[in-house]
Protein backbone atom coordinates (compact mmCIF):
# COMPACT_ATOMS: atom_id res chain seq x y z
CA UNK A 1 0.00 0.00 0.00
CA UNK A 2 2.84 2.36 0.91
CA UNK A 3 4.44 1.74 -2.49
CA UNK A 4 1.14 2.62 -4.20
CA UNK A 5 0.95 5.91 -2.34
CA UNK A 6 4.58 6.67 -3.20
CA UNK A 7 3.94 5.84 -6.86
CA UNK A 8 0.81 8.01 -6.91
CA UNK A 9 2.74 10.86 -5.33
CA UNK A 10 5.51 10.50 -7.85
CA UNK A 11 3.02 10.54 -10.75
CA UNK A 12 1.28 13.62 -9.30
CA UNK A 13 4.62 15.34 -8.91
CA UNK A 14 5.53 14.58 -12.51
CA UNK A 15 2.16 15.85 -13.74
CA UNK A 16 2.54 19.11 -11.78
CA UNK A 17 6.11 19.51 -13.01
CA UNK A 18 5.07 18.90 -16.60
CA UNK A 19 2.23 21.37 -16.20
CA UNK A 20 4.55 24.07 -14.88
CA UNK A 21 6.97 23.42 -17.73
CA UNK A 22 4.12 23.72 -20.21
CA UNK A 23 3.04 27.02 -18.65
CA UNK A 24 6.63 28.23 -18.82
CA UNK A 25 6.89 27.22 -22.47
CA UNK A 26 3.63 29.01 -23.21
CA UNK A 27 4.72 32.22 -21.48
CA UNK A 28 4.55 35.11 -23.91
CA UNK A 29 7.51 37.25 -24.86
CA UNK A 30 7.08 40.93 -25.62
CA UNK A 31 9.03 41.56 -28.82
CA UNK A 32 10.40 45.07 -29.24
CA UNK A 33 11.96 46.32 -32.47
CA UNK A 34 14.37 49.06 -31.38
CA UNK A 35 15.83 51.63 -33.75
CA UNK A 36 17.71 53.09 -30.83
CA UNK A 37 21.28 52.06 -30.11
CA UNK A 38 21.57 49.04 -27.80
CA UNK A 39 24.18 50.74 -25.64
CA UNK A 40 21.83 53.66 -25.00
CA UNK A 41 18.57 51.90 -24.19
CA UNK A 42 19.31 48.32 -23.15
CA UNK A 43 19.82 49.25 -19.46
CA UNK A 44 16.36 50.79 -19.11
CA UNK A 45 14.70 48.00 -21.12
CA UNK A 46 16.37 45.39 -18.92
CA UNK A 47 15.16 47.27 -15.85
CA UNK A 48 11.63 47.34 -17.28
CA UNK A 49 11.83 43.59 -17.81
CA UNK A 50 12.62 43.07 -14.13
CA UNK A 51 10.18 45.61 -12.71
CA UNK A 52 7.26 44.52 -14.91
CA UNK A 53 8.09 40.81 -14.63
CA UNK A 54 7.95 40.53 -18.42
CA UNK A 55 10.04 38.51 -20.81
CA UNK A 56 11.24 41.14 -23.30
CA UNK A 57 13.11 40.28 -26.48
CA UNK A 58 14.70 43.15 -28.41
CA UNK A 59 15.72 43.27 -32.05
CA UNK A 60 18.11 46.17 -32.61
CA UNK A 61 18.78 47.89 -35.92
CA UNK A 62 18.54 51.21 -37.75
CA UNK A 63 15.16 52.88 -37.34
CA UNK A 64 14.50 53.16 -41.08
CA UNK A 65 15.49 49.54 -41.75
CA UNK A 66 13.29 48.22 -38.96
CA UNK A 67 10.35 50.32 -40.14
CA UNK A 68 10.74 48.84 -43.63
CA UNK A 69 10.96 45.35 -42.13
CA UNK A 70 7.75 45.91 -40.19
CA UNK A 71 5.97 47.05 -43.34
CA UNK A 72 7.17 43.96 -45.20
CA UNK A 73 6.25 41.59 -42.36
CA UNK A 74 2.77 43.07 -42.08
CA UNK A 75 0.30 41.05 -40.01
CA UNK A 76 2.82 38.19 -39.83
CA UNK A 77 5.28 40.26 -37.82
CA UNK A 78 6.34 38.86 -34.44
CA UNK A 79 6.85 42.40 -33.16
CA UNK A 80 4.61 43.89 -30.46
CA UNK A 81 6.23 47.31 -29.97
CA UNK A 82 8.34 49.61 -32.14
CA UNK A 83 10.84 51.96 -30.49
CA UNK A 84 11.75 54.48 -33.18
CA UNK A 85 14.62 56.96 -33.10
CA UNK A 86 12.53 59.66 -34.74
CA UNK A 87 8.91 60.63 -35.28
CA UNK A 88 9.19 60.21 -39.03
CA UNK A 89 9.48 56.42 -38.86
CA UNK A 90 6.65 56.24 -36.34
CA UNK A 91 4.51 58.39 -38.61
CA UNK A 92 5.32 56.20 -41.62
CA UNK A 93 4.05 53.10 -39.82
CA UNK A 94 0.96 55.00 -38.70
CA UNK A 95 0.17 56.10 -42.27
CA UNK A 96 0.48 52.49 -43.47
CA UNK A 97 -1.91 51.43 -40.68
CA UNK A 98 0.63 49.18 -38.97
CA UNK A 99 0.00 50.71 -35.52
CA UNK A 100 -2.93 50.83 -33.14
CA UNK A 101 -4.24 53.55 -30.80
CA UNK A 102 -2.59 53.99 -27.42
CA UNK A 103 -4.95 54.54 -24.47
CA UNK A 104 -5.65 58.22 -23.83
CA UNK A 105 -4.49 58.08 -20.21
CA UNK A 106 -1.04 57.06 -21.43
CA UNK A 107 -0.94 59.65 -24.19
CA UNK A 108 -1.69 62.40 -21.71
CA UNK A 109 1.55 61.66 -19.86
CA UNK A 110 3.34 63.82 -22.46
CA UNK A 111 2.61 67.17 -24.10
CA UNK A 112 0.43 66.96 -27.22
CA UNK A 113 3.34 68.30 -29.32
CA UNK A 114 5.25 65.10 -28.69
CA UNK A 115 2.65 62.48 -29.60
CA UNK A 116 0.58 61.48 -32.58
CA UNK A 117 -2.53 63.63 -33.14
CA UNK A 118 -4.43 60.39 -33.78
CA UNK A 119 -2.93 58.65 -30.75
CA UNK A 120 -0.89 55.99 -32.55
CA UNK A 121 2.54 56.79 -31.12
CA UNK A 122 3.99 58.57 -28.11
CA UNK A 123 7.32 60.32 -27.58
CA UNK A 124 9.45 59.14 -24.67
CA UNK A 125 12.53 61.36 -25.05
CA UNK A 126 13.34 64.52 -26.98
CA UNK A 127 16.34 65.88 -28.84
CA UNK A 128 16.80 69.42 -30.06
CA UNK A 129 18.58 70.42 -33.24
CA UNK A 130 21.35 72.88 -32.49
CA UNK A 131 24.13 74.81 -34.16
CA UNK A 132 27.18 73.83 -32.12
CA UNK A 133 30.16 76.17 -32.45
CA UNK A 134 33.79 76.47 -31.44
CA UNK A 135 33.87 79.17 -28.76
CA UNK A 136 37.45 80.14 -29.64
CA UNK A 137 36.64 80.73 -33.30
CA UNK A 138 33.13 82.21 -33.21
CA UNK A 139 31.76 85.01 -31.03
CA UNK A 140 28.16 84.81 -29.81
CA UNK A 141 27.13 87.96 -31.69
CA UNK A 142 28.37 86.38 -34.93
CA UNK A 143 26.10 83.33 -34.69
CA UNK A 144 23.30 82.92 -37.26
CA UNK A 145 19.69 83.66 -36.36
CA UNK A 146 18.56 80.78 -38.58
CA UNK A 147 20.09 78.08 -40.77
CA UNK A 148 19.48 80.17 -43.90
CA UNK A 149 22.27 82.53 -42.84
CA UNK A 150 24.76 79.67 -43.09
CA UNK A 151 24.68 80.03 -46.88
CA UNK A 152 26.28 83.49 -46.63
CA UNK A 153 29.90 83.99 -47.81
CA UNK A 154 31.23 84.56 -44.26
CA UNK A 155 30.46 80.92 -43.45
CA UNK A 156 32.15 79.49 -46.54
CA UNK A 157 34.06 76.30 -45.66
CA UNK A 158 33.33 76.74 -41.94
CA UNK A 159 30.13 74.69 -41.53
CA UNK A 160 29.69 70.92 -41.12
CA UNK A 161 26.77 68.56 -41.64
CA UNK A 162 26.18 64.80 -41.82
CA UNK A 163 23.82 64.29 -44.79
CA UNK A 164 23.67 60.49 -44.49
CA UNK A 165 22.71 60.68 -40.81
CA UNK A 166 19.09 59.93 -39.87
CA UNK A 167 18.68 62.96 -37.60
CA UNK A 168 19.94 65.29 -40.32
CA UNK A 169 17.52 63.75 -42.80
CA UNK A 170 14.66 64.30 -40.33
CA UNK A 171 15.75 67.94 -40.08
CA UNK A 172 15.64 68.27 -43.88
CA UNK A 173 12.22 66.60 -43.90
CA UNK A 174 11.04 69.21 -41.38
CA UNK A 175 12.37 71.95 -43.66
CA UNK A 176 10.41 70.42 -46.55
CA UNK A 177 7.24 70.37 -44.47
CA UNK A 178 7.71 74.00 -43.36
CA UNK A 179 9.21 75.62 -46.46
CA UNK A 180 8.35 73.26 -49.32
CA UNK A 181 10.61 71.18 -51.57
CA UNK A 182 11.70 74.01 -53.85
CA UNK A 183 13.04 76.25 -51.11
CA UNK A 184 14.65 73.31 -49.29
CA UNK A 185 16.43 72.27 -52.49
CA UNK A 186 17.62 75.85 -52.87
CA UNK A 187 19.10 75.76 -49.34
CA UNK A 188 20.81 72.41 -49.90
CA UNK A 189 22.42 73.60 -53.14
CA UNK A 190 23.47 76.89 -51.56
CA UNK A 191 25.11 75.06 -48.66
CA UNK A 192 26.99 72.80 -51.04
CA UNK A 193 28.10 75.81 -53.09
CA UNK A 194 29.29 77.42 -49.84
CA UNK A 195 31.70 74.50 -49.35
CA UNK A 196 29.92 72.85 -46.41
CA UNK A 197 32.02 70.05 -44.91
CA UNK A 198 30.60 66.53 -44.89
CA UNK A 199 31.01 64.15 -41.92
CA UNK A 200 29.65 60.69 -41.23
CA UNK A 201 27.81 61.45 -38.02
CA UNK A 202 27.18 63.93 -35.22
CA UNK A 203 30.01 62.66 -33.02
CA UNK A 204 32.55 63.28 -35.78
CA UNK A 205 31.27 66.82 -36.18
CA UNK A 206 31.58 67.64 -32.48
CA UNK A 207 35.10 66.18 -32.42
CA UNK A 208 36.05 68.32 -35.41
CA UNK A 209 34.62 71.39 -33.69
CA UNK A 210 36.75 70.69 -30.63
CA UNK A 211 39.86 70.48 -32.82
CA UNK A 212 39.02 73.78 -34.50
CA UNK A 213 38.73 72.00 -37.84
CA UNK A 214 35.40 73.73 -38.44
CA UNK A 215 33.60 76.70 -36.89
CA UNK A 216 29.99 75.45 -36.59
CA UNK A 217 28.13 72.18 -37.06
CA UNK A 218 24.50 71.07 -37.47
CA UNK A 219 23.89 68.37 -34.86
CA UNK A 220 21.57 67.15 -32.10
CA UNK A 221 22.04 68.59 -28.63
CA UNK A 222 22.93 65.44 -26.69
CA UNK A 223 26.33 64.76 -28.27
CA UNK A 224 28.18 67.69 -26.75
CA UNK A 225 27.60 66.65 -23.08
CA UNK A 226 29.51 63.43 -23.77
CA UNK A 227 32.59 65.55 -24.44
CA UNK A 228 32.15 68.21 -21.75
CA UNK A 229 31.68 65.49 -19.14
CA UNK A 230 35.24 64.31 -19.75
CA UNK A 231 36.65 67.76 -20.47
CA UNK A 232 34.85 70.74 -18.86
CA UNK A 233 37.05 73.05 -20.97
CA UNK A 234 36.04 71.48 -24.27
CA UNK A 235 35.72 74.61 -26.48
CA UNK A 236 32.28 73.96 -27.96
CA UNK A 237 28.85 75.34 -27.03
CA UNK A 238 25.23 75.14 -28.19
CA UNK A 239 23.48 77.82 -30.20
CA UNK A 240 19.73 77.63 -30.77
CA UNK A 241 18.14 79.18 -33.84
CA UNK A 242 14.66 80.65 -33.70
CA UNK A 243 11.52 79.07 -35.14
CA UNK A 244 13.11 77.47 -38.20
CA UNK A 245 13.77 73.81 -39.02
CA UNK A 246 17.17 74.23 -37.39
CA UNK A 247 15.39 74.58 -34.05
CA UNK A 248 13.28 71.44 -34.45
CA UNK A 249 12.67 69.18 -31.48
CA UNK A 250 12.32 65.58 -32.59
CA UNK A 251 11.45 62.60 -30.42
CA UNK A 252 12.25 58.97 -29.92
CA UNK A 253 8.96 57.23 -29.37
CA UNK A 254 6.90 54.08 -29.06
CA UNK A 255 4.09 52.55 -31.06
CA UNK A 256 2.03 49.43 -30.45
CA UNK A 257 1.90 47.33 -33.59
CA UNK A 258 -1.25 45.84 -35.04
CA UNK A 259 0.47 42.47 -35.14
CA UNK A 260 0.65 42.21 -31.35
CA UNK A 261 -1.30 39.56 -29.51
CA UNK A 262 -0.53 41.09 -26.13
CA UNK A 263 -1.63 44.73 -26.20
CA UNK A 264 -1.90 44.92 -22.41
CA UNK A 265 1.78 44.03 -21.95
CA UNK A 266 2.67 46.53 -24.67
CA UNK A 267 0.74 49.22 -22.80
CA UNK A 268 2.52 48.30 -19.56
CA UNK A 269 5.84 48.74 -21.33
CA UNK A 270 4.85 52.17 -22.65
CA UNK A 271 3.60 53.21 -19.23
CA UNK A 272 6.96 52.22 -17.78
CA UNK A 273 8.89 54.19 -20.39
CA UNK A 274 7.04 57.40 -19.50
CA UNK A 275 7.33 56.73 -15.76
CA UNK A 276 9.52 59.03 -13.63
CA UNK A 277 12.19 56.34 -13.32
CA UNK A 278 12.58 55.84 -17.07
CA UNK A 279 12.31 59.55 -17.80
CA UNK A 280 15.07 60.32 -15.30
CA UNK A 281 17.18 57.69 -17.04
CA UNK A 282 16.85 59.53 -20.36
CA UNK A 283 17.61 62.83 -18.65
CA UNK A 284 20.77 61.63 -16.90
CA UNK A 285 22.14 58.76 -18.98
CA UNK A 286 21.42 59.73 -22.58
CA UNK A 287 21.39 63.53 -22.06
CA UNK A 288 17.98 63.84 -23.74
CA UNK A 289 14.93 65.83 -22.77
CA UNK A 290 12.41 63.87 -20.68
CA UNK A 291 8.93 64.38 -22.12
CA UNK A 292 6.66 63.23 -19.29
CA UNK A 293 5.07 65.93 -17.19
CA UNK A 294 6.87 66.69 -13.94
CA UNK A 295 10.30 65.30 -14.86
CA UNK A 296 13.00 67.94 -15.35
CA UNK A 297 15.84 67.87 -17.85
CA UNK A 298 19.45 68.02 -16.77
CA UNK A 299 20.28 71.48 -15.43
CA UNK A 300 23.00 71.92 -18.05
CA UNK A 301 20.34 72.01 -20.80
CA UNK A 302 18.23 74.97 -21.82
CA UNK A 303 14.68 74.06 -20.67
CA UNK A 304 12.26 73.02 -23.42
CA UNK A 305 9.97 75.85 -22.35
CA UNK A 306 12.65 78.38 -23.34
CA UNK A 307 13.27 76.96 -26.81
CA UNK A 308 11.41 78.20 -29.87
CA UNK A 309 10.99 75.25 -32.25
CA UNK A 310 8.88 75.46 -35.42
CA UNK A 311 5.21 74.62 -35.06
CA UNK A 312 5.13 71.29 -36.86
CA UNK A 313 3.18 68.04 -36.63
CA UNK A 314 5.99 65.53 -36.10
CA UNK A 315 3.89 62.81 -37.75
CA UNK A 316 4.45 64.65 -41.03
CA UNK A 317 8.14 63.75 -40.94
CA UNK A 318 7.21 60.39 -42.46
CA UNK A 319 8.19 61.32 -46.04
CA UNK A 320 11.83 60.19 -45.76
CA UNK A 321 11.87 58.73 -49.28
CA UNK A 322 11.10 62.13 -50.78
CA UNK A 323 13.81 63.69 -48.62
CA UNK A 324 16.40 61.21 -49.88
CA UNK A 325 15.44 62.01 -53.47
CA UNK A 326 15.87 65.72 -52.75
CA UNK A 327 19.29 65.15 -51.17
CA UNK A 328 20.34 63.18 -54.22
CA UNK A 329 18.98 65.90 -56.54
CA UNK A 330 21.04 68.47 -54.66
CA UNK A 331 24.11 66.25 -55.00
CA UNK A 332 24.86 66.05 -51.28
CA UNK A 333 24.52 62.25 -50.84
Amino acid sequence: MRQKFLLAGLIASLVISAGCEALSNNAKTLVVYSGRNKKLVSPIIEQAEKDLNLDIEVRYGKTSELAIALLEEGENSKADVFLGQDAGALGALEVKKRTQPIPQELLEEVDSRFRSPTGNWIGVSGRARVVDYNTQLVKQDELPKDVWELTEPKWRGKVAWAPTNGSFQSFVTAMRVIEGDEKTLEWLKAMKANDVKKYGNNTSIVKALGRGEIHVGLVNHYYLPRFTKDDPNFPVAHHFTNGDAGAMINVAGLAILKSTDQPEDAQKFIKYMVSPEAQKYFATKTNEYPLATGVEADKSLVPLSKLNPPNIDLSKLDSLEETLKLLEKAGVV
